[in-house]
């Protein structure tokens, strides 16, 4: 085996999805089966569990990522070590939502790219509720997450912004909104919550304290998603204010006034302590602290 298969096996562990890592990773879906058929084949396990609808790690698959993952990190101090002129090279996995994307990486990517411009940069984008756990097990370097309420010990992480929770409505179909002695009746007004994650916590947390019982008409992943459904009339939505403002969308919704006033997103990267000793991690982390100064 080699550290490129080595890395295509970390990404396909990570995303549990031949196409997904086929494409990201610049390899036919065909060439990617052969390539796990071949390394399964010199491990002597079966590292997947595979069917046509879904794909899974074989305990003996967890061992060997664990291995991956180590030997990827030795090779890229290796390189660092071999290097004459001191030039970052290597590859930093990261994960964010479609906001964080085009919101808060583009400046400092760009800035990081001029002054190591060897470091591949390898961008997944998707639900944020998701990334404390991808960082957690390990499937990506680095992400751009909210602060949770309880930080993994072995985690670290630099804020970076902070966005208020709003209510959302939309102004075409004012009329979701179901009023009882002046206040919204949760009980009738349809709400669109995200499935899991910060600001669900935060509601179900808001609704117990005051023994009220939502009227839930759906679970959304991704905040993009809340706010595609309210602009259909569906029902009001709870988002972050930043994921509003970054919306093509913004100019169809009203933001909700004297509704329950939630704590705000704490907004920054994080990643896993000991990825900080790693040079190209470190650069990274040192420049978003020098932008959000």
């Amino acid at each position: 085996m080699d550290i490129r298969t080595l890395q295509i096996f970390r990404h396909l562990s990570g995303s549990l999805h031949f196409a997904r890592t086929s494409m990201a990773c610049n390899i036919t879906p065909s060439a990617l089966t052969r390539m796990i058929q071949r390394l399964e084949a010199e491990v002597g396990q079966s590292l997947f569990v595979r069917d046509n609808r879904s794909v899974e790690l074989t305990f003996a698959g967890q061992a060997f990522k664990k291995y991956a993952e180590d030997v990827i990190q030795r090779w890229d101090r290796l390189q660092m070590e071999w290097s004459e002129d001191d030039v970052l090279r290597g590859e930093i996995s990261l994960y964010c939502s479609v906001t964080a994307a085009y919101s808060i990486l583009p400046d400092i990517i760009a800035r990081y790219r001029v002054i190591h411009p060897k470091v591949q940069i390898k961008l997944e984008t998707g639900d944020p509720a998701k990334s404390i756990a991808l960082i957690v097990n390990r499937d990506v370097d680095v992400v751009i997450a909210a602060l949770p309420e309880k930080i993994p010990h072995n985690l670290s992480f630099l804020k970076m912004i902070t966005s208020p929770l709003v209510f959302i409505a939309p102004k075409r179909f004012p009329s979701i909104i179901q009023y009882r002695n002046g206040r919204i009746d949760w009980e009738k007004t349809p709400m669109i919550l995200p499935d899991v994650g910060l600001s669900r916590e935060r509601m179900d947390l808001w609704f117990a304290r005051h023994q009220q019982v939502p009227n839930i008409y759906s679970r959304v992943a991704g905040h993009e998603g809340i706010i595609a459904l309210v602009n259909l009339g569906c029902g009001i939505g709870l988002v972050p204010e930043l994921v509003l403002e970054k919306s093509p969308l913004m100019d169809d919704m009203m933001i909700l006034n004297d509704l329950p006033e939630l704590p705000p997103y704490e907004i920054g990267l994080c990643t896993i302590e000991k990825n900080l000793s790693r040079p190209m991690i470190r650069a990274l982390w040192d420049l978003a602290a020098r932008t959000t100064r």
